[in-house]
């Protein structure tokens, strides 16, 4: 099954649908305040971490509201795990991100065609963790742990 297929099916899982939803609003946060920033007068690579750092706050928010609701932990360590894995799962979409448009870059490629590369494999990618691990659902009464 081709990527294009494979992405028709996943948006039948409403889940999915949220979290792309998500990640839009994620992003626009991200590259709102990075062009704030930016036109305010910053440097561009502490605008692009307080962007990143926002987004991935943003994202958090929408997440754990409209996306993996029902399997957000409830609080204590629990949630801090949660949390501290949601981090690592955007650290790894910002390193993807990077690696991409760097090789990207360094192939010859345009950088804003690198990008849009990277934010689809970042996408996913984080999509995979998030759904699989970080927001993994507790085992049913019954099952093995």
């Amino acid at each position: 099954m081709d990527l294009a297929a494979r992405l028709l099916v996943r948006l039948r899982d409403a889940r999915f649908v949220r979290y792309l939803l998500a990640s839009v609003g994620a992003l626009a946060v991200d590259m709102g305040a990075f062009l704030a920033l930016l036109s305010a007068g910053s440097a561009a690579a502490p605008a692009s971490a307080a962007g990143y750092s926002l987004g991935i706050v943003a994202h958090w928010l929408m997440s754990s509201r409209a996306v993996f609701h029902g399997s957000v932990a409830e609080s204590g360590l629990a949630r801090t795990r949660q949390k501290a894995l949601f981090v690592i799962s955007a650290l790894l979409g910002l390193a993807l991100t990077t690696a991409i448009v760097g090789l990207g870059e360094r192939a010859g490629a345009d950088p804003r065609a690198a990008k849009l590369v990277a934010i689809g494999v970042s996408f996913m990618a984080t999509w995979l963790v998030r759904s699989r691990i970080v927001f993994r659902p507790a085992p049913a009464a019954g099952e093995g742990a």
